[in-house]
């Protein structure tokens, strides 16, 4: 019997589908998923109450490596910055107009860590 392999764009998928109920829990909306522009790809999208929340969801099957969080580096970062702005100018606003944040959801085999405000626009 074979095993069914996924591929990493299905993979991602679930994990960004996980990530997307457990904020729905939590409270935020979810507004858009895997918004991808020059500057970049959004994995979600999500409000809390007046904050634009922009999600980046990784994962990682162990912690060998430094675990999921550790995977969100300084350029990944600025990549999302940029895609953000781009994001954000699309729906006439901007990072001096709207309240915005940067969470990390972080899966590291079974464990599920939120990383709310992980990083900002001001370095």
């Amino acid at each position: 019997m074979n095993a069914i392999r996924l591929t990493r764009r299905q993979v991602g998928a679930n994990y960004e589908n996980q990530a997307r109920r457990y904020l729905e829990h939590a409270g935020l909306v979810f507004v858009a998923a895997n918004v991808a522009c020059r500057a970049g790809e959004l994995d979600l999208v999500m409000r809390d109450q007046q904050t634009w929340v922009f999600v980046e969801v990784r994962y990682r099957r162990n912690a060998n490596f430094g675990g999921a969080a550790a995977s969100v580096t300084y350029s990944k970062q600025q990549r999302l910055l940029r895609a953000a702005a781009f994001w954000l100018a699309q729906h006439n606003a901007s990072f001096d107009t709207s309240s915005c944040r940067f969470d990390v959801l972080a899966i590291t085999g079974r464990q599920l860590e939120w990383l709310p405000d992980a990083f900002n626009a001001q370095g």
